[in-house]
């Protein structure tokens, strides 16, 4: 790692307060969370005292309500804190993102007791929530999920196996989605589920070529009983929630993208401002200074983009097109910034003395999770031409 501290992003923020928040943001990811982040991702650590430390300066429901403990804040706002987290650490601030998408389904459909109940724990409480969508024989096609939830006079009784959950075995709480009616889409459910339900048991988490110090796992449901009360919606509205559950999530993952692509510059620039070859600094050859011109031009353009598709949720129009664009050019911006870091350092940028190795391992996630983007690309050409006629 270089000893050169991380460039300050020029943001455009909406008020004074927001601009406070950032600064919050930026001295919690240099003094709690980049320091140890390349050797607890090594050690494939969990820094669950990370997200007790941003649960108590409320930085775990910035989007959400403050009656219910929520910061308030606009998407705009939210998702810069998210770069800024994830540049530190992508374990951290997809956590972050992750963490307000399970809680998503409460706070858009839950009815104002729900609220009541559940929200305060979970937006400022010290809780850490998970998104129970896919499974293993269910991922681009989710609708055609199989874990069930059956009927037993004031409870549900869910039955399956959900898979690739961040946080699986280390939430709180889980909002699941789970099968109540027909085959496909209508027949499907949302519940908020307890992490210690009887019956939940998380599997072994999935060894990872990135992100080792965030669990990825399956979970069992085995007969898991949920009062009535858990259910989010109405029967069979839970697909239609978790379709709106992504498309902020998608907003997430883009933001979480222009961040590592943020530090993977930062560490390019100064790498190659300090190393000298042919008696210069290599920041002084053209094909060099080309590289990182391109590498700048992605991340504001991918900025730009999320932020430009944030603005329109917040002033309450449909963003789901511009979700999907902003979750592919911002994975596949970070994608090609990482790897042309790793290519400005050379073999340092190959080894594990410095971050950028891990960066670029990090960025290949963002380009699966919550939605490939291959279905990023169906989604932006239905908006486009209709849906297919075959």
């Amino acid at each position: 790692m270089t000893d050169r501290a991380p460039q300050t992003v020029d943001r455009q923020l909406p008020t004074e307060e927001s601009r406070d928040l950032l600064a919050l943001v930026r001295e919690i990811a240099q003094r709690e969370i980049r320091p140890r982040a390349a050797e607890e991702e090594d050690s494939g650590r969990f820094p669950r005292e990370v997200f007790t430390l941003l649960s108590e300066a409320g930085l775990l429901g910035l989007p959400y309500p403050g009656e219910y403990g929520g910061g308030e804040q606009p998407y705009e706002v939210y998702l810069q804190v998210l770069e800024e987290l994830a540049a530190a650490r992508l374990t951290v601030g997809l956590g972050v993102s992750v963490h307000s998408l399970a809680c998503h389904g409460l706070g858009g459909y839950g009815t104002k007791e729900q609220q009541a109940a559940h929200l305060p724990a979970m937006l400022g409480g010290g809780l850490l929530g998970a998104y129970c969508l896919s499974e293993p024989a269910a991922g681009s096609d989710a609708a055609s999920l199989t874990t069930k939830a059956v009927r037993d006079g004031d409870d549900w009784i869910i039955t399956g196996t959900k898979a690739w959950i961040t946080h699986g075995g280390v939430a709180d709480f889980y909002t699941v989605l789970a099968r109540t009616g027909v085959e496909g889409p209508k027949g499907i459910t949302a519940f908020l589920v307890p992490g210690d339900a009887e019956g939940l048991t998380a599997a072994v988490p999935e060894k990872k070529m990135g992100m080792k110090g965030s669990p990825t796992a399956q979970l069992h449901f085995d007969g898991v009983r949920v009062p009535d009360s858990r259910r989010i919606g109405e029967e069979g509205q839970g697909f239609s929630i978790a379709l709106a559950a992504l498309d902020a999530g998608r907003l997430g993952i883009a933001a979480c993208a222009i961040g590592v692509a943020q530090a993977a510059l930062d560490e390019a620039l100064a790498y190659a401002l300090d190393r000298k070859q042919f008696g210069h600094p290599i920041a002084d050859f053209q094909g060099l200074r080309f590289m990182l011109a391109d590498m700048a031009t992605k991340i504001e353009a991918g900025r730009a983009l999320y932020l430009a598709a944030a603005r329109l949720r917040d002033a309450g129009k449909p963003f789901s097109r511009q979700a999907a664009m902003a979750k592919l050019f911002c994975t596949d911006a970070a994608m090609a910034v990482t790897t042309d870091a790793v290519q400005v350092l050379g073999g340092y940028g190959y080894t594990a003395d410095f971050p950028v190795e891990r960066l670029m391992r990090e960025a290949k996630v963002l380009q699966i999770v919550e939605g490939t983007n291959q279905i990023q690309r169906m989604v932006i050409a239905r908006h486009l031409a209709g849906p297919e006629t075959r």
